[in-house]
């Protein structure tokens, strides 16, 4: 019997990559960037299934395009790329890659936290540029952790991971979300209280319409002037131009950013010019461990929905009401 057909957009880890093929006639995208959307509507006309990546746009055009198309599994947690409504009225289940990330991206978000906190990439531009002549007390002066307060947006398993990581350096955890219950020492509050009174933010939320651009002028203003801002959730949360005049003024100290928008950012982008913004390309899950595992989750989502079970992690389970 003929393997079912699937469209991977890029090459994912082996540790997913073997199952897929075993179980699929697998098209590949081989290229490092990402393929066009016209190609990916391409791609996608006579496949049973679609495993996709988050530089990945899956909207309604993609789905129609595919007629046979059973199941799409995204590797990430976010699916903010992938039309999800659509996706359900179109009783097609989306696989993501909850929680096999978690320490990998809080162990991120407080290396950003410290690199930023002490200065550090800039410090280490400072000798690469010739500029070190002597040891001296006022030079490279950054921010301590003991008895500081972190606020924390967002406290879903990343923000309260991050939170497990501050308990260790005796720091005092708030933090902002609706919905969660309070974990490792952190206690809830309003927003406004966080944000005037931490000396670290940390942002975990997902893309939504409602948090685009949560992180914009007005928040920034009620931020103390020896804040330090870290984002590793997705780029739109955050304003850029309004962080460049919240940074070039001095209103913060500092940023830390691991997503921009766009992906990547250009090279002429104006937060590439500041000392106390740094800024890396999108490698908050990027340990080995992590990447094989997202991409093994991507792969039983995947097969499972070719199976017509349900997804080990599914976005949209209402599908199964009406469809399974």
């Amino acid at each position: 019997m003929a393997k079912p057909k699937v469209f991977v957009t890029r090459v994912i880890p082996e540790k997913g990559l073997a199952l897929v093929r075993d179980f699929c006639d697998a098209d590949i995208w081989q290229d490092e960037l990402p393929p066009p959307h016209a190609e990916i509507v391409r791609r996608v006309r006579d496949v049973d299934s679609l495993l996709s990546l988050l530089t990945d746009k899956i909207d309604a055009e993609v789905m129609d395009a595919a007629p046979r198309l059973k199941v799409i599994s995204n590797m990430a947690v976010g699916v903010d790329n992938v039309d999800v409504a659509a996706a359900t009225a179109r009783r097609l289940p989306v696989g993501n890659t909850p929680g096999v990330l978690t320490d990998a991206t809080a162990d991120h978000a407080f290396a950003l936290l410290m690199s930023a906190a002490r200065r550090i990439v800039e410090a280490e531009k400072f000798l690469r540029a010739g500029k070190w002549k002597t040891w001296s007390p006022q030079l490279l002066l950054g921010a301590d952790f003991v008895g500081a307060t972190l606020g924390i947006i967002g406290f879903g398993r990343i923000g309260q991971a991050v939170a497990k990581r501050a308990q260790g350096f005796d720091m005092r955890v708030i933090y902002y979300d609706p919905i969660a219950q309070p974990a490792f020492g952190a206690s809830p509050v309003d927003l406004e209280p966080l944000l005037r009174e931490s000396d670290f933010v940390s942002v975990h939320v997902p893309l939504t319409p409602e948090t685009r651009h949560f992180i914009n002028a007005d928040t920034l203003s009620k931020m103390k002037s020896n804040a330090i801002l870290v984002n590793t959730s997705r780029g739109p949360v955050l304003n850029q131009t309004d962080l460049y005049n919240a940074l070039k003024s001095g209103q913060i100290f500092a940023a830390a950013l691991d997503v921009t928008e766009p992906e990547p950012l250009p090279l002429d982008s104006p937060l590439l010019e500041l000392d106390n913004c740094i800024i890396v390309p999108h490698i908050a899950s990027a340990s080995k461990h992590t990447r094989d595992m997202m991409a093994f989750m991507s792969a039983q989502n995947l097969i499972a929905g070719l199976k017509g079970e349900w997804l080990p992690n599914c976005v949209n389970p209402q599908v199964y009401k009406t469809s399974m």
